[in-house]
């Protein structure tokens, strides 16, 4: 049965009174009665030219998820595509800053939901599969549930991409751990305390693994769910550019890495600085050692300086991990002060 949600913002408490009989009384019969309400839901589509697709993407959604909002963002399109999402019963907005970061930063700003179901506006996602992943989000208490890509035709998910998505996946799960498949999807259901608690920086396609990053640096209860991925609709043209957005993303996973793992980062420097300069000094010192003699002086002061900027990059990677467990602990305590997702909804409604 599809999700409803309740535009209601806390749960209904009663208090009901004992009656007077010869049952002796205890405290649950003074304990209030707490009736779980239904989540408010979301369903939040960033577009840029999809006017071939978005009405229907709105309409397959409405069917799956009756009373949830359906949010259109447009994002400076030129095809009519907040035309044809508001004619199929969405609500548009305007995001002029151009980029997917920019529009998912302005819709988390914006919307104020239980649950937050994010979608891509290109028709190549399941709708079906929405409840799926919310009765997970909430039975399970969880903040990001994922919708794991499966092509279901050969053409919907290119192979330069699934080589692509695999080693970015691949590179994120070293660094941070191995809990996702799918880093790069963009159909993801958000608990209310992710969304208000994700300090998004991203402007393009990195957003994704942005929110993948933040998930996993809090150590938040995640899962994801396999859902058919489909090919695009005739007329409609990904925005992906693969080396481009590719190499994007990897520069955003460099930062991040520096951000959050400042320690393995700065080390992994310290040890490229101190085995150049070791390389460049054992010439030096074998013929200091025979000769008595420094003949290249300046090969020296290169390996001195090398040495130099190693350990300095280690200490760097030393203070900057103590100020940066000091984000995580003020994130973390942020995170925590949002009610979870099971606190105002009853997954069995």
């Amino acid at each position: 049965m599809p999700w409803m949600p309740q535009d209601t913002e806390n749960a209904a408490t009663t208090v009901s009174k004992p009656r007077h009989n010869d049952r002796p009384q205890t405290a649950d019969d003074f304990a209030p009665r707490i009736t779980p309400v239904r989540p408010r839901i979301s369903v939040l589509i960033p577009c840029y030219n999809e006017a071939q697709s978005v009405a229907d993407v709105v309409r397959t959604f409405r069917r799956s998820l009756p009373q949830a909002e359906i949010y259109v963002y447009d994002n400076n399109s030129r095809d009519g595509t907040a035309d044809a999402a508001r004619q199929a019963g969405a609500i548009v907005r305007h995001e002029p800053l151009q980029g997917k970061g920019n529009v998912v930063r302005r819709m988390f700003s914006d919307i104020e939901a239980d649950v937050y179901l994010l979608v891509d506006g290109d028709g190549t996602y399941d709708a079906a599969a929405a409840p799926r992943l919310i009765e997970k989000l909430l039975a399970e208490n969880l903040d990001m549930v994922s919708a794991s890509r499966v092509a279901v035709d050969s053409n919907a998910y290119r192979r330069g991409h699934r080589f692509g998505n695999a080693l970015l996946t691949g590179i994120i799960g070293e660094i941070f751990g191995h809990r996702v498949t799918d880093m790069l999807s963009g159909y993801r259901a958000f608990s209310r305390r992710f969304v208000k608690s994700f300090p998004s920086l991203s402007s393009g396609f990195e957003i994704e693994t942005e929110l993948t990053v933040h998930a996993l640096e809090l150590r938040m209860p995640i899962a994801e769910i396999p859902t058919p991925y489909r090919e695009r609709g005739a007329g409609s043209a990904s925005k992906l550019k693969t080396y481009r957005d590719g190499w994007r993303i990897l520069r955003t996973i460099l930062v991040l890495t520096k951000e959050e793992r400042p320690l393995a980062f700065f080390t992994l420097l310290f040890a490229i600085f101190a085995g150049i300069s070791v390389s460049l000094a054992l010439p030096i010192i074998m013929t200091y050692l025979d000769t008595g003699l420094v003949p290249r002086l300046p090969t020296a002061v290169l390996a001195t300086g090398m040495m130099l900027l190693a350990f300095l990059s280690l200490t760097c990677g030393l203070i900057l991990d103590t100020v940066t467990r000091g984000r995580l602990e003020i994130k973390r305590i942020q995170y925590l002060a949002i009610p979870a997702p099971s606190a105002t909804a009853d997954p069995q409604r």
